[in-house]
């Protein structure tokens, strides 16, 4: 049983890692909303602007939105918990929805990207957590924006919106005031500004493994780390770089609920994702330099340790010569044959012969700079 089950959470953590973060049923229908089993209730909560006016509250269900927008200018509605595919469909069909746009909110893993139907935009984007330094998951953040409504879906609590919630409840800067695609905006920069942090950590992570690099501990877990941080800086890259591209959908083509006074934000919105792919491109080329760089110094090392092993092997091989000459069994009864075999004192002259020669050996060597210095 514990066999399945870690088998089960190794296909969910392969399949998140693809983008497949939800079943598709082969054949369904365009814009069909496949139920998940034991969803968790959605928790939707609206913030309703009108004017200096703010109406901030909790929703029991979609029946509480009608009076809403009617008394306020424009109103934000946040779902948290996509699994719950009624909350989704009800929310869809409130605000007219297209549904192949309400099929990419719930089935996860979308590329982000920024779509136009008729009378409202569709824009999903990504929200990068980093539960530990070596684990970055990632977390799709779908967006509608009407005339009079911004909706954003979220997979779960805890997002990177809080500071555009201060903004509107305190009434700084023209947030209020400027409708419903400047809250669009100012929801957008704040998830890209989320990336920062992360991005961050990871030249943090950069800097500590090039020390460890250039070190001389813990080679062996260096290629790992270096190699989880690529695979964490290539995520990133495909979660910015759509994102610019959707960015540029937004101001280049006309789309009559962005007014030409937003257009300026969002560039410079687009202005921080190019930054962020710069710096992704920085980073890879740096961890795959370190990769390269650690390789030549393994490489360097051995052919250090290689080096000591030929010189050591060098100086006893004149020693093996003499040892092997003396090994040798030949007659000794004749003068003639090896005749210090016979002589008093032929072995320590043997001896200090072959210390001398090792000794002159290990002279030249460290003379030519290959035994230190």
């Amino acid at each position: 049983m514990a066999g399945k089950t870690a088998g089960k959470e190794k296909r969910k953590k392969k399949g998140r890692r693809h983008g497949l973060r939800r079943k598709v049923v082969v054949g369904a229908p365009p814009g069909e909303l496949v139920a998940t089993p034991d969803a968790p209730q959605a928790i939707m909560r609206a913030v309703a602007v009108s004017g200096e006016a703010i109406d901030e509250r909790p929703l029991e269900g979609v029946g509480d939105l009608a009076a809403l927008r009617e008394a306020h200018d424009f109103v934000w509605v946040d779902v948290v918990g996509v699994d719950d595919v009624e909350a989704v469909r009800a929310v869809g069909e409130h605000f007219g929805l297209h549904a192949l746009a309400l099929e990419d909110v719930v089935h996860l893993g979308q590329r982000p990207k920024a779509e136009i139907y008729g009378d409202h935009l569709f824009v999903v984007g990504s929200l990068m957590h980093q539960p530990a330094v070596d684990v970055l998951e990632r977390e799709q953040i779908s967006m509608f924006v009407g005339r009079s409504y911004v909706l954003t879906f979220q997979e779960r609590e805890g997002d990177c919106f809080e500071p555009v919630r201060d903004r509107l409840r305190s009434g700084r800067g023209r947030i209020r005031r400027s409708g419903a695609d400047y809250l669009a905006y100012a929801l957008l920069d704040a998830l890209v500004d989320h990336f920062y942090p992360v991005f961050e950590t990871m030249a943090e992570r950069m800097d500590h493994l090039e020390e460890r690099v250039y070190g001389v501990d813990d080679q062996g877990e260096v290629v790992t780390e270096l190699s989880t941080l690529r695979h964490a800086l290539l995520e990133l890259r495909r979660q910015v770089w759509p994102l610019r591209d959707a960015l540029n959908v937004l101001m280049r083509h006309d789309v009559p609920i962005i007014q030409p006074e937003t257009t300026p934000y969002l560039a410079d919105i687009h202005d921080h994702l190019v930054r962020l792919v710069d710096m992704t491109e920085s980073l890879r080329e740096s961890a795959a330099s370190l990769l390269d760089v650690h390789l030549a110094l393994q490489s360097q090392r051995l052919n250090e340790v290689m080096k000591v092993l030929t010189i050591i092997a060098t100086i006893f091989m004149p020693l093996s010569f003499v040892v092997g000459l003396y090994g040798m069994n030949f007659d000794t009864s004749s003068p003639y044959n090896m005749p210090e075999l016979g002589w008093r004192f032929g072995y320590p002259v043997v001896l200090g012969g072959m210390a001398l020669v090792a000794a002159v050996l290990v002279w030249a060597f460290r003379r030519a700079g290959w035994l230190g210095r």
